[in-house]
């Protein structure tokens, strides 16, 4: 190597970006593997970014006219000027990576933006919508956007932060299921398996950055198209990680393959990191595949009347009081509780509008006590330990769960599915165990038609979505590795119809959790909606065209519906959700959600503090996603939000200082300033429990950093 370095030396000398050009190469040779998994990394993919801005040195394609459904030119350009004729914005145009370039001229409504991978990306957002539900509940975030760029971008706001993944990338089918540089993959293309593996290895090499190193997993659906090799690259790419594919069924009817059995599963694979694993769940026998499927016996609700000995009234007369309960839709619930009765006719004690008074008595007439006093008893019903039976009026039944299992369910050692309509916690009164299953799973509520393809019309009327998952597949697999996070993160880069984010919904209803879902989708139409389109003059970036696209006619609709219990058109949800967590959907969730389409900033801008607007936002994610978003310092230069502050006026820091001092909440603060003089002034004054940013040297750099990953 010694040799071939003196010759690039030399090389540089006469022709420094020849040189450069070649030693990049060379560097890809000599790390490519002769073992393992052998791909061809083919070359970096480009994305068309329709509405964004042309500008001089933009690089761009030239679109087909309006109305043509053929491939247009696929050469990229330049933009050496911009000028105005005829009162049209005209750009004149140099072929880029040609050694003999072509100039053109073209009008900008004819340009479309483009990305290539190598290229150095500053990345900003700007909010398209929110719905607010839930309180000060972190907010689920959806990001339109090229997947590879929104990863770069969140390296900024989440490195290292991430709990879980849950991705359902393209399978390859050769059905015209995902793009390669703005081409689809066709059936017959002989490097569609190395094209997808480079798609996919240079989303995962930016997703391990993202990942809780110490305690987080990744979770990877796919088909027998591509399993093998999806195998080994999260071998290679993940090498200390611990890997396991399971078997799931999701198409009990069975799909038909060419001279072939019928596709009835696919495979899950789960990736964990540091300390994380599967924790036992309360499940059906559906769930066991084999022996080892050891079931533990849970608990049961006990009657809180008092048995055995000094069960009799007279023996802890505190203990006899009067539990109000009343009937509703959904069963018994206790209203309140009386004070306890010394006197001598108990009956004579009146019970509230609407509801029964049970009073401690056995079976046989006999007068006894509670196992508890009546403070107990209340505070026993707020934690969720203390719940009424089936309703009896008087003779109702109220049961509770003795101290050894309250402990059981706060320390995770005894499981539960969430709180019940009542408030109280939700523990086996049926019997069913707990346990972590086999790698083969049967179980009928993972059907993706009846969960998946056919739960979206029910959120979406007349709308429709390629093969979305079952809602309860999606939340079953994260529950095994978050059931104990309530305020976990997870991410979705291939997000397509918000399955992910719906199902962490729920995970949240179940047990009351904060935690909150990141998901990542194109605007993308598909192939045959697209030569529609094509054929009425419209094109990507076009009001008509967009509304279209999955983001904005899928994903964010369904979001907004699961959330609001209410289609698109304000009609309440119909039907119920199922399995472990039952309630109408028409209740909705209370939570919190915001929308976003990234944008491409420029460093001088962002160095600047004219783009302050747009990277406001990431700032808003990098503090936690809560509250509003400050994205005006005002007249002061500064201000503080639920949890952030941002400082830019450095005049102004003692005011600054004192209002973060009377807002215990903030934990994050962003100091605008390249002065870092006064940046470590800025820090040396505030409390050491803060997370200082410096703005914009941080975020450049971040940026700067990623561009050497070397695809």
């Amino acid at each position: 190597m010694s040799r071939l370095t003196d010759l690039l030396r030399q090389l540089r000398s006469a022709d420094a970006q020849l040189g450069a050009d070649l030693e990049k190469e060379i560097a890809a040779l000599i790390k490519r593997r002769s073992f393992g998994l052998v791909f061809e990394r083919h070359q970096p993919e480009a994305v068309e970014l329709a509405g964004q801005p042309v500008r001089r040195t933009s690089k761009v394609r030239v679109l087909p006219p309006r109305g043509d459904t053929v491939k247009g030119d696929q050469r990229l350009w330049r933009v050496e000027s911009l000028d105005v004729e005829d009162r049209a914005q005209v750009a004149r145009l140099l072929e880029a990576n040609s050694e003999a370039p072509e100039s053109a001229t073209a009008a900008v409504d004819d340009l479309v933006v483009v990305a290539e991978f190598e290229d150095k990306i500053y990345p900003g957002l700007v909010e398209t919508g929110r719905i607010e539900n839930g309180g000060d509940k972190p907010f689920h975030t959806v990001i339109n956007a090229e997947n590879f760029h929104a990863l770069e971008m969140l390296t900024y706001t989440h490195r290292g932060k991430i709990d879980a993944i849950y991705i359902d990338p393209p399978y390859n089918t050769g059905a015209r299921d995902w793009k390669y540089n703005n081409d689809y993959v066709e059936g017959d293309d002989d490097y569609r398996h190395s094209k997808w593996l480079a798609f996919m290895e240079r989303r995962l090499l930016v997703a391990r950055e993202l990942l809780n190193p110490d305690d987080a997993v990744l979770i990877v659906t796919i088909d027998e198209k591509e399993y093998l090799r999806l195998g080994m690259l999260l071998e290679q790419t993940f090498p200390a990680a611990r890997i396991q594919m399971v078997a799931a069924q999701i198409a009990p009817q069975g799909n038909p393959r060419n001279q072939q059995f019928y596709r009835t599963d696919e495979y899950v694979f789960f990736v964990g990191f540091g300390a994380a694993s599967p924790a036992p769940l309360a499940l059906g026998d559906s769930w066991r595949s084999g022996t080892g499927d050891a079931p533990t016996k849970n608990i049961n609700w006990a009657s809180l009347l008092r048995t055995g000995s000094e069960r009799r009234r007279q023996d802890r007369p505190s203990m006899f009081y009067p539990i109000f309960v009343e009937n509703t839709d959904r069963g018994a619930r206790i209203r309140s509780f009386g004070a306890p009765f010394y006197g001598d006719d108990f009956t004579e004690v009146g019970a509230p509008a609407g509801t029964a008074a049970v009073w401690p008595i056995g079976r046989d007439g006999e007068i006894r006590r509670w196992q508890v006093s009546v403070e107990s008893a209340e505070r026993l019903r707020a934690d969720g330990f203390l719940k009424a039976g089936r309703w009896n009026a008087g003779r109702t039944a109220i049961q509770y769960l003795a101290r050894s299992n309250q402990q059981g369910i706060l320390n995770g050692s005894i499981e539960t599915s969430g709180r019940s309509w009542d408030g109280s916690y939700l523990v086996s009164d049926d019997h069913t165990p707990t346990f972590v299953p086999g790698t083969l799973w049967k179980v009928p509520s993972h059907d993706a038609t009846r969960y998946g393809t056919q739960l979206i019309p029910r959120l979406l009327p007349s709308r429709k979505f390629p093969f979305p998952k079952s809602l309860y597949a999606v939340e079953d697999a994260l529950r095994f590795y978050l059931k104990n996070r309530e305020d976990a993160v997870i991410l979705d880069f291939f997000a397509g119809s918000g399955t992910t984010a719906h199902a962490v919904m729920r995970l949240n209803h179940a047990d009351q959790g904060r935690r909150q879902c990141i998901s990542i989708t194109n605007n993308e139409v598909s192939a045959d909606e697209q030569e529609k389109l094509r054929k009425q003059g419209l094109r990507p970036g076009d009001l008509d065209w967009e509304r279209l696209g999955i983001c904005d006619y899928i994903t964010k609709p369904r979001i907004r519906a699961a959330i609001t219990g209410k289609t698109p058109d304000g009609s309440p949800i119909k039907g119920d959700y199922k399995f472990t967590d039952e309630f109408p959907m028409a209740d909705g969730f209370e939570e919190n959600a915001a929308f976003f389409t990234l944008t491409y900033e420029s460093p001088l801008s962002v160095r600047h503090n004219r783009a302050f607007e747009r990277i406001a936002p990431m700032l808003w994610l990098r503090a936690g996603s809560t509250g509003r978003i400050i994205d005006d310092l005002g007249d002061r230069g500064w201000d503080i939000s639920e949890v952030y502050a941002v400082l830019e006026n450095i005049d102004a820091t003692d005011d600054f200082f004192r209002a973060t001092q009377a807002a215990p909440e903030v934990r994050t603060v962003f100091v605008v300033t390249d002065d870092d003089a006064a940046f470590q002034m800025v820090c040396r004054e505030l409390t050491s429990d803060l997370h200082v940013v410096q703005l914009y040297e941080s975020y450049l750099q971040n940026f700067e950093i990623n561009q050497g990953r070397g695809f």
